[in-house]
């Protein structure tokens, strides 16, 4: 595949992903039960970004997160109560779940090699590793921007671990299960696309 038809390959899959998991997240965000008042929500809007990252690395993973964030800054589908704010929990956020992409060559050999125990391991690995920043990035937002929220008496920080952790720990475990779901379910040269 020549060069040119591979980034016009990567901007269509980066789109398609993108307005993928705003859908994912805008319907989770309709339907979930609103008892985070703050912000956050159950949602496997992260599994496109996973797939984008395992299928073109780190730079498809990035992309594909900072456009969700501005997606969803940008069209009111998200709760910014200052600028920097908004930064931090919708762009900052969302782009480093793309860090996951540090294991695409090693999921990729790992599927290649037809070993299923070791590419999951390395699927749940890189989860682990873009569901851990992004939660990293809404803790820090939850310290500066949230903290007037936490009951008497508890320390600002521990509100914010637990408040975010309530809905990012189901996220990671709820959107690695769905991310090994689909990446069985492919059939396998759609995801050992060599990275740009």
């Amino acid at each position: 595949m020549n060069q040119t038809r591979r980034n016009t390959l990567f901007i269509a899959e980066v789109a398609v992903f993108t307005a993928l998991a705003y859908l994912l997240d805008f319907v989770a965000g309709i339907v979930s039960l609103k008892i985070w008042p703050q912000g956050g929500s159950i949602s496997i809007a992260m599994v496109p970004i996973f797939l984008v990252a395992y299928r073109w690395g780190i730079k498809g993973g990035l992309l594909t997160g900072f456009l969700l964030g501005f997606l969803q800054f940008v069209l009111g589908f998200s709760q910014v109560y200052t600028i920097v704010q908004g930064i931090i929990d919708y762009f900052i956020a969302f782009s480093v779940v793309g860090f996951s992409g540090v294991f695409a060559s090693v999921t990729k050999k790992a599927i290649d090699d037809q070993n299923k125990g070791k590419w999951m391991s390395y699927v749940i690995s890189g989860a682990f590793l873009g569901s851990a920043l992004r939660y990293i990035c809404h803790v820090i937002s939850g310290i500066v921007f949230f903290g007037e929220y936490a009951p008497k008496g508890q320390p600002v920080a521990i509100y914010s671990l637990l408040y975010n952790g309530t809905y990012m720990l189901p996220n990671f475990i709820i959107s690695a299960i769905f991310t090994i779901v689909l990446i069985s379910a492919l059939p396998k040269k759609m995801i050992l696309q060599k990275g740009l």
